[in-house]
């Protein structure tokens, strides 16, 4: 290809097609499903403004890789990384309260996967898109720095050759190599790995297992939910930077500040790779209110929840999700 020279529609439908692939990078890159649809909007105007300059030396798809890295980097620069409560400091007792809730930029942000995960193509392939973009791995990404973060992302998880990425990069192969060394170091000394087995779709114990849990929490049994737990299991609420641990920390709040979720309804959803529940709590004027987004981090063998993020901006979360804020009796 000399160019993008053929009719606007063709033109759009060929930048199009890159959209979801280009979405899931911008995410891994920036921790933030709102940004990363900006990142790929941005990238996608400019393309369409420079389509006839295209020369097709790369091919199309590298070529948007390319302007998608630029704009996230520009979006980084001077930037704080986003993060979970559990990256902020120790868990805390029940008693200590929520303090003021920290700005939106501060956090990762869920993303459904539909939004971020090509359909079709190898199971394989797309079970281990899937796991590179669990909250885990996607908020270990946000240690490095932009380059080694685009380095790690287009060499371990999207597989290009170093050659590609050198050349995507402005840069020579060996820089590429050390760039990626100095990432794996990284990942390695925060106990993450780009080289676990992806997982496999949920078995009968873990399908078992969140059946459980959504009985245990819509009867508010705290005692059935609690021993559904990891006894080291993380309890968060972005966001607020307290998280708790222990059960009887998860119970107090749970019977204490966060009564207001007796009663409440679960939604199934699935973000960042993982089961979750839309929840919605009872609503004084009736019906039920959009709450949280719950995103679970299920044992692989079923044995128990190993922690739950409950997300609480919802006004911008659920809408992403094709969630409606209200439900009816």
């Amino acid at each position: 290809m000399t160019g993008l020279t053929t009719d606007g529609a063709t033109v759009e439908l060929a930048l199009e097609s890159h959209r979801v692939e280009l979405t899931g990078y911008c995410y891994r890159m920036l921790g933030s499903a709102f940004e990363a649809e900006d990142a790929v909007q941005d990238t996608l105007v400019r393309a369409w403004k420079a389509a006839e300059k295209f020369e097709g030396r790369s091919s199309l798809r590298s070529w948007l890789y390319k302007i998608a890295t630029n704009v996230c980097f520009d979006m980084l620069d001077g930037r704080q990384r986003r993060a979970l409560p559990m990256d902020m400091g120790p868990a805390q007792p029940a008693e200590v309260g929520l303090s003021a809730p920290l700005p939106e930029v501060a956090w990762l942000q869920p993303v459904p996967d539909a939004r971020v995960v090509p359909t079709g193509g190898d199971p394989a392939e797309i079970a281990e898109l899937r796991d590179t973009i669990r909250l885990a791995f996607v908020t270990t990404l946000q240690l490095l720095p932009p380059n080694q973060r685009a380095v790690l992302i287009l060499r371990e998880v999207l597989r290009w050759p170093a050659t590609e990425v050198a050349e995507l990069l402005g840069t020579s192969v060996p820089s590429v190599n050390s760039a990626l060394q100095r990432a794996r170091a990284t990942l390695a000394e925060s106990g993450a790995s780009t080289d676990a087995p992806a997982p496999k779709p949920l078995d009968s114990a873990q399908r078992d297992l969140l059946d459980r849990y959504v009985a245990a929490f819509e009867s508010y049994d705290m005692e059935r939910l609690t021993a559904l737990l990891a006894e080291d299991a993380s309890w968060s609420m972005p966001p607020y930077d307290l998280w708790l641990q222990t059960h009887p920390d998860i119970r107090a709040w749970c019977l204490g500040p966060g009564i207001g979720c007796e009663g409440s309804r679960l939604v199934p959803i699935s973000a960042n790779g993982s089961p979750g529940f839309a929840q919605y709590k009872p609503d004084p004027a009736g019906g039920f209110g959009a709450w949280s987004l719950q995103v679970l981090d299920v044992d692989p063998g079923g044995q128990h929840l190993n922690g739950i993020i409950f997300f609480l901006d919802v006004e911008s979360i659920y809408p992403m999700f094709g969630l409606p804020l209200h439900l009816d009796p």
